[in-house]
C-alpha cells in the first residue's frame, strides 16, 4: 500500500481500500502526537515526516494543499490538519481520534510542567531545565520550517512572496486573502458584464492538467 494516491470515498474504514485499520491508524497518531512539540511548525514537520515520508498514507501534494486551506480556515491549522487526514482515511472515527488524540498529550505535559514550575519554579536546577527546553524548542522550531518551507517554496514566485510577505509584515493567510479578493473582484465583473449584455455568460473551459494528490 502506498497511499500517494488516496482519495476519499465513501467507503466504511473495515472496507477502505488503502489497507490501513483502524487500530493502526490510532497508534501512528498517537506516536504523531506524542513527538509534537514546538508549536505548529513543529506539529506540521511531524505529520509530514511520519504520515507522508514514513507512511505514505497521502502525497506531497494533496498534504501540502490541505495546510494551505488550513492555514486559510480560523483556528489552529496543525490540529485542522490532523482532522482532515483521520477524516481522509477512516471518516468520522478517524478525524476524531486524530483531533482527540492530537491535544491529549499535549493538555498533560502542559500541566505537568505547570505542576512542577509552580511548586519548583525558584528552584535553580529547575530554571536552568526550562531554559534548556526553550532552547530544544527553539531548534525544533527552526527545523521545522526549513524542513516544510523547501517542500512548499519550490519555485521562485513562491519565494518572492514569501520574502515580500516577511519584508511588509503581511499575516501568513495574506496570499488567500489576496486570491480571495481577487476572485471577488472576477466575480463582480462578470456578474456587471452579464448585467450590460442582457443575458449569462458562461465561459467555457476544460481542465487538462494533472489533479492535484
Amino acid at each position: 500500500m502506498t497511499g500517494t494516491s488516496l482519495i476519499a470515498s465513501g467507503r466504511s474504514p473495515a472496507t477502505s481500500s488503502h489497507g490501513v485499520s483502524l487500530g493502526e491508524a490510532f497508534r501512528v497518531w498517537l506516536r504523531v502526537a506524542a513527538l509534537s512539540f514546538g508549536g505548529p511548525a513543529g506539529q506540521i514537520a511531524v505529520m509530514h515526516r511520519i504520515i507522508v515520508d514514513e507512511k505514505k498514507w497521502v502525497g506531497e501534494n494533496r498534504f501540502l494543499h490541505a495546510l494551505s486551506y488550513c492555514m486559510l480556515l480560523p483556528g489552529p491549522e496543525a490540529h485542522q490538519l490532523a482532522i482532515y487526514i483521520g477524516w481522509l482515511m477512516h471518516r468520522w472515527p478517524g478525524a476524531i481520534i486524530a483531533g482527540g488524540l492530537f491535544v491529549l498529550p499535549g493538555i498533560a505535559s502542559i500541566m505537568a510542567l505547570s505542576v512542577i514550575y509552580a511548586a519548583y519554579g525558584s528552584v535553580p536546577v529547575i530554571t536552568a531545565l526550562f531554559l534548556g527546553l526553550k532552547a530544544a524548542v527553539l531548534a525544533i522550531v527552526l527545523q521545522a520550517v526549513q524542513r516544510v518551507g523547501s517542500r512548499a517554496l519550490n519555485s521562485r514566485p513562491m519565494l518572492v512572496l514569501a520574502a515580500l510577505a516577511r519584508a511588509y509584515g503581511l499575516p501568513a493567510s495574506s496570499p488567500f486573502a489576496i486570491f480571495a479578493l481577487g476572485r471577488i473582484a472576477g466575480c463582480i465583473g462578470h456578474a456587471i458584464e452579464q448585467h450590460r449584455q442582457g443575458g449569462l455568460v458562461r465561459p467555457r473551459a476544460r481542465y487538462i492538467g494533472r489533479l492535484p494528490g
